[in-house]
This record gives C-alpha cells, structure tokens and sequence, in this order.
C-alpha cells in the first residue's frame, strides 16, 4: 500500500516527465497551448485520476474532488459532477450569500434566539442565549466552529434551507439542493438527493463568493478572513497541502462516513490562488470519517496544480 508521500512522489515526478518535453518544445520556439502541452497536460489529469481511485480503494469510500487553478484555469476533477451530501461546508456559503442578500449593515443586527432553538453541537451560540449575537458574529460561529444553530439562523434569514438556495441560483448555481435545517440535513442516505450538491458546484460558489465580482472587496475579505481561521480543518485539506501554503475552508460531516472539505489555497510561489472541494462518503450509516482520504486527495491537488 503506497503512502501519501509516495503517492505525491508519483504525481510530482510524472508533473515532471509531463513538463519536460512541453519545455524542450517552447525552448525550441513552438508557441504554448501546442498539441503536445495539451497532451502534457492530458497526463497529468489522467495521473492525479489514477490516484484518487487509489484513494478510493485504499480508503474503502467514496471521493469526489474538483479543483481549479483560478489564474489559468486548469482543473482536476474526479466525480466532479457527482452528488455528495454537503454537511457544514454550507455555512461559508450562507455566509457569502447573506452578504450578497443584504446591505452591510445587516451584519451588525442582533439575533434573539431561546433555548429551545439550540441543536446538538451549538458550542458559540449556547453561550449567548440571553443576549442573542450579531449576525457578524454568528457568521463567525457558524464558519469557525461549524455552530450548528449559528447555521440555522443564517437560514432563517433565507426564510429556510429554499431560500437560501435561491439565493445560490442567483450566481448560478443549478445543482445544490437545499431542504432541511442542521442537524437533519447530514443524514446523508446514499441517494437521497436532499441537501446534496456536487464537488464542481461548491468550488463554484466559494471561488465566486471568495474571488469573484458578487460581493464587494471588504464582504469577500470578511469571509475569506473566517476561512482562514476556521478551527475545524487542521486534519483535512490543511494537513494535506506543502508547509507554507495557505488555507481558508469549512468542513462538513455527517452519517455514511461522510466527511468534506471546501477550501481556497493560496500556493507559497505566490502563484494564483486554487480553489477546491473535496466530498467523501462510505457505504454504513455509522462508518468512521476518513480524515486522512481528504488530506491525501488536497496532497494531489497540491500535486497536480501547484
């Protein structure tokens, strides 16, 4: 069974062979975007392919990964357009999708809320029941902590789970289906398409709330800034990436071993920053997370775009 550094050893050294002759072709004064960069390029998808389903194998679960470098464009993708349960990855998206809702000074409005509000694993907002918080700050809790009743009081300013997916058509997103609140919504059934989106789909809606036009520079900043210090992820995509490289994400978990990972990577080259899901899942209600197959599968990434 090969290890993770042996499974980046293999993709680093076929990005090498790949390049090289893409190099000695440019080098002689062939244009770039020739056939054999393209071809190059083509082997390179088809390396990091052949170690997710490795992955796969090796980790007894299924992977969906989609990743684009946001500078040129280039992508890898495995079951990119496939359905996974989302878990919390929702709350960033919420999070960029009330700032897009509402005027800035939304955030700073306070939310009362009662005990009877709470849901399992509220480790933020349970501390404030008798003052209510700041949809600043349940922004924080929700993204941060992965507060499950932080999240479900950014849904209530959608009016519910279909409001806020109507606010995500809004930047064109046509896959994700949202329809019940935390903590039903990680229930994750194999084929139950509730609260289910794809790896291309999320990616999507982060690059666009993160680095696209929607939200103005300070609302993208305040989200990229929770990303950033998000506490949940030291296991997953963060493990997974070379020292030096930054990470803004937000996990997700549920039943069917589901665990997930969103992420914006900013490379230490000071290249363009890549954004990527990651979306695991296993076939018992009750399997184990597999923290390790994220970490491995951003290993690749890394790998492959990087």
């Amino acid at each position: 069974m090969k290890t993770a550094f042996a499974r980046r050893l293999g993709v680093a050294s076929l990005t090498a062979l790949a390049l090289a002759p893409v190099a000695a072709c440019t080098g002689a004064g062939a244009p770039e975007g020739t056939a054999t960069e393209v071809s190059a390029r083509q082997d390179l998808q088809a390396a990091a392919e052949k170690e997710f389903k490795e992955l796969e194998k090796e980790y007894d679960s299924r992977l969906g990964v989609y990743a684009v470098d946001t500078g040129s464009d280039e992508e890898v993708g495995y079951r990119a357009d496939e359905r996974f349960a989302y878990c919390s990855t929702f709350k960033a998206l919420a999070v960029g999708a009330l700032m897009d809702r509402f005027p800035d000074e939304k955030l700073d409005e306070v939310v009362t809320y009662s005990e009877e509000d709470l849901v399992d694993y509220s480790p933020i907002t349970e501390k404030h029941v008798d003052t209510g918080m700041t949809l600043r700050d349940i922004s924080d809790a929700a993204v941060r902590y992965s507060d499950n009743t932080a999240a479900n009081l950014l849904f209530d300013q959608f009016g519910g789970p279909k409001g806020m997916e109507a606010q995500l058509r809004e930047i064109g997103d046509e896959t994700t289906s949202m329809d019940r609140y935390e903590t039903d919504l990680n229930s994750a059934v194999p084929g139950d398409e509730r609260d289910t989106s794809t790896p291309r789909a999320l990616a999507s809606d982060l690059r666009e709330y993160t680095l696209g036009d929607t939200l103005d520079e300070d609302e993208s900043a305040f989200l990229t800034d929770l990303l950033k210090r998000n506490t949940t992820g030291d296991e997953l995509i963060r493990a997974g990436v070379p020292d030096g490289w930054e990470v803004g994400d937000k996990t997700g978990g549920g039943d069917y071993g589901t665990r997930n990972d969103i992420a914006v990577l900013w490379p230490s080259d000071g290249g363009d920053p890549i954004v990527v899901a990651i979306l695991t899942s296993r076939d018992a209600k009750d399997a184990e997370w597999r923290e390790e197959l994220v970490a491995d599968a951003a290993g690749v990434v890394a790998d492959t775009l990087g």
